[in-house]
């Protein structure tokens, strides 16, 4: 058997969730892609997936191997493009990947575009809130909100987004003023599990000094954005989310910013790619079409906040 086309099967199963999917996937029996499966095992001598009829889940071993799979099935896909000099029609997957909500609100609408405009060409995007290795999982392009520190990655910057503190007219209207982090001790408080459950931190004083520690008590904890802007909107208490995550009940009234000039330095967003896949021209043509919609959405997403700041900078009832 094909060790490459055992691994591609390998690799389809984990993307599709089972190897009957797989099957489907491949137009092949369920026996073919069991038996792939298995050539791939008695090869490298260990198990690498644990499987049910209904169910694959990858083994230690497993997960090594997968990683690897996709890097050589990433290079050998390249290799093709670049020596049939595929210069004019990019075609072929292109794999992407991006944080949930603005990968759903910002980035999902551009691929949508570059799709309509490249019609040999397909898309995967993969909505992740965790930072992922695009090398190790074969993605081509990605989009990150932080700081670059991978110099295996080319990133060019599109825009940058704050971490704010914001609630609805209804429930600031109804309680004291907001007028410095440490007035939060006071207020009801809906947390996002990865902003801090039990305290929340501010840069220092104008003037220098150490990081302002103020602990909350949340009357909510909730791990999903989607929740804790809900809640928020409902009038509940105040909620630290990134900007862009809120712009569109900024703008209707919904929400309000509060504590503009108490809020950490901004992050900057960039798209990534490994480096060398820009030269792959399915990678190259989306990312010369999604940079200047992408810092035309976050500048719009910006100016839309920033609007909210002007008025309500710091905000009393």
């Amino acid at each position: 058997m094909d060790r490459i086309d055992a691994m591609k099967v390998f690799v389809c199963a984990l993307d599709e969730g089972s190897l009957a999917a797989a099957g489907r996937k491949l137009n092949r029996s369920p026996a073919a892609v069991t038996r792939a499966i298995s050539f791939l095992e008695a090869h490298v001598g260990v198990q690498l997936l644990h499987r049910t009829t209904r169910t694959i889940r990858l083994s230690e071993a497993g997960e090594r191997y997968a990683s690897a799979c996709r890097r050589v099935l990433t290079d050998l896909e390249e290799a093709d493009l670049l020596a049939a000099g595929e210069t004019k029609a990019p075609r072929g997957t292109l794999t992407v990947t991006a944080p949930l909500v603005s990968g759903v609100s910002i980035l999902r609408p551009i691929l949508d575009a570059y799709l309509r405009e490249h019609p040999e060409v397909s898309a995967k995007l993969l909505l992740l809130d965790r930072t992922v290795s695009l090398i190790d999982e074969g993605i081509d392009v990605g989009l990150r909100i932080a700081h670059l520190t991978d110099s295996t990655m080319i990133g060019i910057r599109v825009g940058e987004v704050r971490r704010v503190l914001c609630a609805a007219p209804s429930y600031l209207d109804n309680t004291s003023a907001i007028e410095s982090p440490s007035d939060l001790s006071d207020h009801s408080c809906i947390a996002l599990a990865q902003f801090g459950q039990e305290s929340w931190s501010f840069p220092p004083r104008e003037g220098g000094g150490s990081q302002r520690l103020v602990h909350i008590k949340p009357r909510l904890t909730i791990n999903g954005v989607a929740g804790v802007v809900a809640s928020a909107l409902e009038g509940n208490g105040v909620t630290r989310v990134f900007s862009y995550q809120i712009a569109e009940y900024v703008k209707r009234g919904e929400l309000r910013i509060v504590l503009a000039a108490d809020e950490p330095p901004p992050l900057p967003v960039h798209i990534v790619a490994p480096e060398g896949r820009l030269s792959v021209p399915k990678v190259r043509a989306f990312v010369d079409f999604a940079v200047p919609r992408l810092r035309n959405e976050f500048a719009e997403l910006s100016r839309i906040c920033k609007i909210d700041e002007t008025h309500f900078e710091s905000y009393t009832p």
